[in-house]
């Protein structure tokens, strides 16, 4: 089972696309090609995504490395969820020896800077094609052929945060994921 993205990538939404967000997912799956798994909406290149990951890193005061670039590329072109030991063999298949520890890292720092997600149901990350206007993340993620979508949920995320609020707690982190049939797969379906 390959892992094929028909996630939505950088940054640049559909004029037509709504604001409510249940609106927003039913016009984010009209835009799904079902013959090749890919979302059409907000496409974003290899150049643009990591010069807007530059451009993230010196606003933090950090820097993207060669192995952090490394990492975040084989993250964009693997275009669905990665696992850290698929990304370390690849890291590695450069003459570059990766160990555990540096490749977790790597991805540590790319999550904190808002350039890369956990899947969390599937112990892998994936690229966030978005400038983190969106705050929380939802991710559709098709059981069939392993592709994954992230969307921004915002209305979600704060009917969660208001009923946490209620009950006196505090929580540190969000994570929405939906596990079903992607457009394209549910369509093969009889």
């Amino acid at each position: 089972m390959s892992a094929r993205a028909d996630g939505v990538r950088a940054g640049g939404a559909c004029a037509g696309a709504p604001t409510d967000d249940i609106a927003a997912m039913d016009h984010a799956a009209s835009h799904v090609d079902a013959d090749s798994h890919h979302d059409h909406a907000g496409c974003g290149d290899r150049d643009h995504l990591m010069a807007r990951a530059e451009r993230v890193c010196a606003a933090a005061g950090d820097t993207l490395t060669p192995l952090r670039r490394r990492v975040l590329g084989l993250l964009i072109d693997a275009g669905g969820p990665s696992k850290a030991y698929d990304l370390m063999a690849r890291v590695s298949e450069d003459g570059v020896p990766a160990k555990p520890p540096t490749v977790y890292r790597t991805l540590d720092f790319l999550m904190r800077h808002g350039l890369a997600h956990r899947i969390e149901s599937l112990n892998a990350w994936v690229a966030c094609g978005h400038a983190h206007e969106h705050g929380t993340s939802a991710f559709m993620i098709c059981r069939e052929c392993g592709a994954s979508r992230e969307m921004a949920v915002s209305a979600v995320a704060s009917a969660l945060q208001q009923a946490a609020g209620s009950a006196g707690f505090v929580p540190d982190t969000t994570i929405i994921e939906l596990t079903g049939l992607c457009a394209g797969c549910a369509a093969r379906r009889p």
